[in-house]
């Protein structure tokens, strides 16, 4: 089987990639000949030690940050965690407010659901509902911000409809709205974004983000948290990364990490910290080619509708600015999300109902809180593409829906 057949029927890239094979060999060859624990003090941890130290400053190079502003962790749910639970660390009297966090509606659930757990210790969570298009409005965010918020939290690509949220907006607006008092951290979950994307961490009033491997070709199992600033952690246990992540680090994916960042991550147009990646914009561009013309054939077939409706018809530079073209949702009347996904699959082709994470669940709150109603919900499914995805692959995708299509009545 060549790689292309591997790749063919796969889309699903959105809930996990396939590993870049090459890339993780080359990264286990060279941590088992470094295989000594990076924080022992002998010839064979420093070795490793410097394997580490070389993945960070990768990473920190195709980021365009400090290399000191980067933690390595298990992935993106663990790096959506911190800022909430750093909260935790602060001291306080028993006639002190909590105060408040301020979350999207849209958010992932290791955001959403880790904000409803702390709720339970006394903590606000003011949730801010999207537009119609799945863009939260920044204005309308900024205006919850009050004295007690201590958090924001807003995804830079929403891991369902692919809506680029306006993380710039917020960082400035907070700058903005906080001057001479205290600025509430703004964590940006970037897991969708960071290697799909052009992305700035650096951008002023960003204190953290989050960043997961084994969306942009990576292993499982390692991931980022970029932190502007020191922030104190919750768990404790050990010293490693620089005290603030205990437990023996994970120097083959830390290696395999930067190695993908270095292959995928974009250069905003406005960042001058970032080497120019030309491979990686130059597939950007042709997939945003290939995702509008897949949303104009879909919506063809009878019963589709594209999930936010705005984005049937725009061209393709025109969505770039609202959204990754490597996310599409969709609904067919009719035909139940898992239904769909399930004839797909019989026919080699692999899609979703939406974020893996929770895929077992039935209700569809980013779908809900975008207003969309119950019954097409329940009929909407993503699809997801990546690096390896052809125009060949796109339009044998297009005629199995149109099969499928066929078979059920409306």
């Amino acid at each position: 089987m060549s790689n292309q057949d591997f790749f063919s029927g796969y889309f699903d890239w959105a809930a996990t990639t396939p590993p870049d094979s090459a890339i993780l060999q080359n990264s286990l060859n060279r941590t088992t000949e470094c295989f000594a624990n990076p924080s022992s003090v002998h010839k064979a941890g420093l070795k490793a030690k410097e394997l580490l130290t070389e993945a960070r400053e990768r990473c920190a190079k195709a980021l365009g940050v400090p290399s000191s502003t980067l933690i390595f962790t298990s992935g993106g749910t663990e790096s959506d965690h911190w800022p909430i639970l750093s909260l935790l660390q602060r001291p306080r009297t028993k006639a002190q407010q909590q105060g408040n966090i301020i979350i999207s509606a849209i958010e992932h659930p290791a955001i959403r659901e880790m904000c409803e757990s702390i709720k339970n210790l006394g903590y606000e969570i003011i949730s801010v509902k999207p537009e119609k298009n799945g863009i939260v409005d920044a204005e309308q965010l900024l205006a919850k911000v009050n004295e007690d918020t201590l958090l924001v939290c807003l995804m830079a690509v929403n891991n369902e409809t692919g809506a680029v949220q306006p993380v710039y907006q917020v960082a400035d607006g907070l700058i903005e709205h906080c001057k001479g008092k205290r600025k509430p951290k703004f964590h940006v979950d970037a897991v969708q974004a960071v290697g799909k994307i052009p992305l700035a961490l650096a951008h002023p009033g960003i204190d953290s983000a989050a960043i997961s491997a084994h969306k942009l070709r990576g292993p499982r199992g390692i991931g980022l948290l970029y932190l502007a600033k020191r922030q104190e952690t919750f768990l404790r246990g050990g010293e490693q990364e620089n005290g603030l992540r205990a437990g023996t680090e994970n120097v083959a994916g830390a290696l395999s990490l930067a190695a993908c960042l270095e292959k995928y991550a974009l250069t905003p147009s406005k960042q001058t910290a970032q080497v120019e990646n030309k491979q990686a914009s130059a597939r950007y561009s042709a997939q945003l080619e290939m995702t509008a013309q897949f949303i104009d054939e879909i919506s063809k077939l009878k019963g589709c509708t594209i999930i936010p409706e705005v984005r049937k018809g725009l061209a393709a530079a025109e969505s770039a600015a609202l959204f990754s073209p490597w996310i599409v949702q969709a609904s067919f009347d009719g035909i139940p999300g898992e239904v769909m996904v399930r004839a797909l699959s019989e026919k080699g082709f692999s899609i979703s109902t939406g974020s893996a994470c929770s895929a077992k669940k039935l209700s569809r709150p980013i779908l809900e809180a975008m207003g969309i109603k119950k019954d097409q919900a329940s009929t909407a499914v993503r699809f997801s593409f990546g690096a390896e995805t052809t125009k060949e692959d796109v339009a044998a995708l297009v005629q199995a829906l149109s099969e499928v299509r066929s078979t059920f009545k409306i």
